[in-house]
């Protein structure tokens, strides 16, 4: 269901369940999870999410679920969630490669991931209204976000889903690219990430989530840019990267 490949430093990490269009039950969250945590304990430098087949996720997989006997808060709260945290929090530049559907948990999978490339033709949004559900993992809060609240109400009432193209342009996620370029382009990215200065993306990319969660402002968030960058100026990147372009080549990052 889930596999994970480490290759140069970049882990890939694959939904592969295709037949169900990814969808995830619980065992499918432990492996996930587990997946992520060996990634970690590896020391990569970058990670890629993708799903095979169809689409990237189509979201919980309730095709064994009876509505009476349903624990979605241990399923939502208790697994997703957790995981969600996890992914959020993974130390090096996370990358997610989205095509066809990307809904509910699977939407909260993207909203966990540091940079989202999308198909041009992927599908996104809330599907929930024949359910008699509510848009879940996170959803809400990054449609009004981006969207406000009279698109993203719209969007859950009337369960129409947006394109990728249409995603990107109204500020969802990164970038949007041709269906049949996007696994590549994202490895290329997550790639010249791994051999980045990923010390200094990690700095970042907790700065950019205290000012997305604790919503600090400009003077704060500048007081904690001075702090990183004092902490990174005795690091071996730093120097390499200052001997670098003192000496006119390319720098050797090895994160540290």
């Amino acid at each position: 269901m889930i596999d994970l490949n480490i290759d140069h430093g970049v882990a890939e990490v694959v939904l592969n369940a295709p037949k169900k269009l990814n969808s995830l039950d619980e065992q499918a969250l432990a492996e996930l999870d587990a997946a992520y945590r060996e990634a970690e304990a590896s020391g990569v430098r970058a990670l890629l999410l993708r799903g095979e087949g169809r689409g990237f996720c189509a979201g919980r997989d309730i095709s064994g679920v009876t509505p009476a006997d349903d624990d979605v808060q241990g399923y939502l709260g208790e697994k997703v969630t957790p995981l969600l945290r996890r992914m959020a929090t993974f130390e090096a530049p996370t990358f997610a490669a989205v095509h066809g559907p990307c809904l509910g948990v699977g939407l909260g999978l993207a909203i966990a991931t540091d940079v989202v490339y999308v198909a041009e033709d992927a599908r996104i949004g809330s599907p929930f209204a024949s359910l008699g559900a509510t848009l879940d993992s996170g959803g809400h809060a990054l449609f009004v976000e981006r969207l406000g609240a009279h698109r993203t109400l719209d969007l859950i009432y009337t369960a129409e889903l947006i394109s990728g193209a249409e995603a990107v342009a109204s500020g969802l996620f990164s970038r949007a690219v041709p269906a049949d370029q996007l696994v590549e382009f994202t490895r290329q990215k997550a790639r010249t990430a791994a051999e980045g200065a990923t010390l200094a993306f990690r700095e970042s990319k907790k700065l950019v989530a205290r000012i997305r969660d604790e919503r600090i402002g400009l003077w704060e968030s500048l007081d904690e840019e001075n702090r990183a960058q004092a902490a990174l100026c005795s690091s071996a990147d730093y120097a390499e990267g200052f001997d670098a372009f003192q000496s006119k080549r390319a720098p050797q990052f090895h994160g540290r």
